[in-house]
């Protein structure tokens, strides 16, 4: 008898293979046009079209499922008309996986001395050369789609921390309408367009937007404006509050989360995706990610140690060279340093990831996340709630105040329970 042709969900499908018990981690498989993704799932940053010091061959024996790139970085250089004759940025760098795009919103509004913020969009100068552009929802998914990436995310007002609650309530409602025209653009073929919770550290501006934007009906959702200095209990708070009330069966992804530790807790919380450029920018300075944390290995304590960079762990870095030889390699500023430390941060932040999944699928969540803690906090101490400013990544979080003024809501008001009470 014939055999039955397989299914494959159609881009934008995404199942709960399997929920904890005890808290909010899930298992899941979000179907792209370039493929399935099993969730949690930890996004190597490729900027630039290009995941630091590693080919695409590197990232699939990795185990990467998906990788993001940045629309302000490659609106700049090549430029749309490179891409557009390059085939898109899937042909472009080589890899056939699936591609999230972030709008370029973070990095434009970090771009406060070059940037004016208007009604319908950013006016903004390049970092390079001066030139002007303008990215509103319809540029932003503009870019996207000539990129053609499988998910691209709405262009969204990323606030300050902290930030006073009346500019808050107004950048909301700047999100939330940047989001319905987002919603109203061309997509690529197959493309999945994710809406961003924004609110800043209050908690009822954070579920209000979560519910608006749950009510345009995303194909997935992603909280934002966390992570950009604020300590790590109030980050988290907002992870939470921006999770909240989001629908069960859409992914939800955190932007730019990359400790190990606040993905874990993040996850506890409903979280399925996650984003850093942590693994690549510490490598490139001479730190490793272990197992029990991080340690600087161009250290001079390493001089002559023939150990791996981190015992027992099964990457190639590891399986053939000794902390001293990745250390001079560092020290003498040979490239293959930067490469081998990558791979080995790398592969230690997907397989913390697959391990994290394990854990779910085998009911053994609870135990490993107590485990966690112990390791990674083991006398309590909070860690800042920015991998953004722990990695020096772009431009540092602007100042209180710094182009954060208050503005007034757009007509009606601002919705927010909260505001009305105070």
């Amino acid at each position: 008898m014939p055999q039955p042709l397989s299914h494959t969900p159609p881009p934008g499908t995404f199942e709960v293979l399997h929920e904890d018990r005890h808290s909010g981690a899930r298992l899941g498989r979000l179907w792209t046009a370039h493929g399935a993704v099993e969730t949690p799932v930890f996004m190597p940053v490729g900027t630039q079209a290009t995941v630091k010091a590693l080919e695409p061959r590197d990232l699939h024996e990795l185990g990467a499922s998906i990788i993001l790139s940045n629309t302000y970085h490659l609106l700049l250089r090549p430029g749309m008309d490179v891409m557009t004759a390059c085939g898109g940025l899937h042909r472009f760098m080589g890899w056939q996986g699936p591609i999230l795009t972030d709008s370029g919103g973070f990095q434009v509004f970090s771009l406060s001395n070059l940037r004016k913020i208007r009604a319908h969009g950013v006016e903004f100068r390049s970092h390079i050369d001066g030139a002007k552009f303008f990215l509103g929802p319809p540029e932003a998914m503009a870019v996207q789609r000539t990129l053609g990436s499988d998910i691209a995310m709405c262009l969204d007002e990323c606030m300050p921390y902290p930030c006073d609650e009346q500019y808050a309530c107004a950048s909301v409602e700047k999100t939330l309408s940047w989001a319905a025209a987002c919603l109203e653009q061309e997509r690529a073929p197959g493309q999945l367009v994710f809406g961003i919770v924004q609110g800043g550290e209050y908690a009822a501006l954070r579920e209000r937007c979560a519910r608006e934007l749950a009510a345009m009906g995303f194909d997935g959702y992603a909280v934002g404006g966390v992570s950009v200095g604020e300590p790590e209990d109030v980050m988290l708070k907002g992870v939470e509050d921006g999770v909240r009330v989001l629908p069960r069966e859409r992914p939800r992804y955190v932007m730019g989360l990359g400790d190990l530790y606040q993905m874990g807790e993040s996850v506890a919380r409903g979280v399925d995706m996650f984003d850093c450029v942590i693994p690549t920018r510490v490598a490139r300075h001479g730190t490793a990610y272990t197992r029990s944390g991080q340690y600087p290995v161009k250290g001079g304590a390493y001089k002559a140690d023939q150990r791996p960079v981190e015992e027992g762990c099964a990457c190639y870095c590891c399986q053939n060279f000794s902390r001293a030889y990745v250390r001079h390699l560092l020290n003498v500023g040979e490239i293959l340093g930067v490469r081998l430390l990558t791979i080995h941060n790398m592969h230690r932040y997907l397989e913390f990831m697959r391990e994290l999944r394990e854990a779910i699928a085998n009911d053994a969540f609870t135990e490993w996340r107590a485990q966690l803690a112990a390791t990674l906090r083991p006398d309590g101490v909070k860690q800042s709630g920015s991998c953004k400013t722990f990695c020096g990544m772009g431009v540092p979080p602007m100042k209180h105040g710094q182009d954060a003024r208050a503005t007034p809501a757009s007509k009606g008001g601002c919705k927010s329970p909260q505001t009305q009470t105070n």
